[in-house]
């Protein structure tokens, strides 16, 4: 190379250099940035604790800002999207960190207001046009201005007279910057309605209620979506709805009621949405038992798809000391897709994951599930110090631990062997029930317990009066005529077998 031509590419590396340390200014290089993934939330009545609409709000909190960016705390996406390409996805690019970075070093120079992007049009009011019925929680929740956080429960009644089906629900808190998020959930026993107000305040504490099947969840920063084609989420008649929510005292008093709106599909869907839940009952069936100390627990579970399928959406579930979800499915070929990766699992951020297109996944695809725990005092979201055994449960400080993988079979005629195989599965709770039913004393409380699920008073046990996540295995296992209902003669059987655990045991 001749010195002039080493001249001219020294010159060129010098210019582009120079062109990429240019100033960087609020208007020109951040105001975009935090208007497409910040203001939505950080705006007047909106969830976010604190408002991101000019150079003035945005420059204050510069420092918040670059932190929690360059951590990836914010905004709050935990799901890898080099691994998996979903819809809607929150995340900052690198380089868009970087010029954030470089804003806040340089002194967070404002820049010209004329190179400023137009402020957003945010979509006021009901995001997915007005809902077809619409609920208000009966009497505020009083959340006070400090104090630890909040799990607290709320009944709706629907008072539906025939099914429906959602396409989706969309909630709107009256008071956003407490409210963390809400979980939805169906009880088609009246059980939460017995607890509600029982402590002197609106709705009720705790996990205890019967949970007859979802309707998803209201995380902030998620733009509420209605299911893909024409699939539905069934709402069975009689049911209420159960709003779980998580408050975070925002420093100020609030009181917060709810109001949340669901949209109905015209039409039965042309094909049953499954789900397939990797360990079914919410882990319960893999027997959660963490050791104190325990830095790496792990629960893993798989399954092999017996039909083509056609996966639409993905999502985990488990409490405080999980640390890291990964759901993969081995095609037939031998060839692995990556369906879920967080490797920093946030309980406060639990969402659903809809894949960008539709996941074909051929029969043969086993799909593997792997969950793993920290119980030790590393762990900066452990609640309990010092840590303390922990097993599965309901309550926030017990653990739990699936993931759940939403689709379809891709060949109608194969729909009824996919629901047949799924309801398999969750059948599998058995025998970690059986266990647990050994140990509890379910046997010496069964005429109470069957006293308390009959909700009617009938003496009989329908389907709808048995806990969801124990209906298919009950059913399978003692409904010898097929009519969904356990009759008196069943409820023995149940008896029966509980004593032959018992003498199994030991006892």
């Amino acid at each position: 190379m001749n010195r002039l031509a080493l001249a001219c590419l020294l010159s060129s590396a010098s210019l582009l250099t120079a062109a990429d340390e240019s100033p960087v200014t609020f208007h020109r290089d951040i105001a975009p940035i935090i208007y497409a993934n910040c203001t939505g939330c950080h705006r007047p009545g909106e969830s976010g604790p604190f408002p991101l609409t000019n150079y003035a709000e945005v420059s204050r909190r510069a420092l918040t800002i670059e932190r929690v960016v360059s951590d990836r705390y914010m905004p709050p996406w935990h799901a890898n999207p080099e691994v998996t390409r979903f819809l809607d996805v929150r995340r900052l690019e690198p380089e868009e960190i970087t010029l954030i970075e470089r804003w806040v070093a340089a002194g967070k120079p404002e820049g010209d207001p004329d190179s400023a992007p137009p402020y957003p049009a945010f979509t006021e009011g009901w995001q997915l046009g007005e809902p077809d019925l619409v609920l208000t929680m009966k009497d505020a929740y009083e959340v006070p201005a400090e104090g630890r956080d909040i799990y607290r429960n709320f009944v709706l009644p629907l008072e539906l007279p025939e099914d429906k089906w959602v396409k989706a629900v969309e909630l709107r808190p009256s008071a956003r910057s407490v409210v963390h998020h809400s979980l939805f959930f169906l009880d088609g026993a009246g059980t939460a309605r017995k607890l509600d107000g029982k402590d002197g305040k609106p709705g009720f504490s705790g996990m205890t209620f019967r949970m007859d099947g979802g309707l998803g969840g209201y995380v902030p920063g998620v733009t509420p979506k209605k299911l893909p084609g024409d699939l539905a989420r069934p709402l069975p008649k009689g049911s209420d709805l159960i709003l779980s929510t998580h408050f975070h005292p925002s420093g100020k008093a609030e009181r917060e009621q709810t109001t949340v709106g669901i949209y109905f599909a015209d039409a039965p869907p042309s094909k049953k949405l499954e789900e397939l839940q990797l360990p079914p009952g919410f882990g319960r069936s893999a027997g959660i038992d963490i050791p104190p100390g325990e830095k790496n627990y792990r629960i893993e579970d798989s399954f092999t798809l017996p039909v083509d399928v056609e996966a639409h959406f993905v999502s985990g579930h488990a409490h405080y000391l999980c640390t890291t979800m990964r759901m993969s499915a081995t095609l037939p070929g031998g060839e692995e897709r990556i369906l879920l990766d967080i490797p920093d699992w946030d309980m406060d951020w639990q969402d659903t994951y809809y894949f960008a297109e539709p996941v074909v996944l051929p029969a043969g695809t086993v799909v593997r599930s792997v969950i793993t725990y920290d119980n030790s005092t590393e762990n900066p979201n452990n609640p309990t110090t010092p840590p303390v055994r922990v097993k599965w449960g309901r309550e926030s400080t017990d653990e739990m631990g699936s993931i759940t993988l939403s689709g379809v079979a891709l060949d109608e005629g194969d729909a009824a062997r996919l629901q047949l195989s799924t309801r398999s599965n969750r059948a599998r709770l058995f025998a970690q029930l059986g266990k647990e039913l050994r140990q509890g004393g379910v046997l010496e409380r069964l005429p109470a317990i069957v006293k308390n699920l009959d909700a009617n008073g009938d003496g009989l046990l329908q389907e709808s009066e048995l806990p969801q996540r124990l209906r298919g295995p009950l059913l399978q296992r003692l409904d010898e005529n097929g009519d969904k209902t356990l009759d008196s003669s069943e409820i023995e059987d149940l008896k029966t077998w509980l004593e032959t655990l018992k003498k199994q045991n030991g006892a």
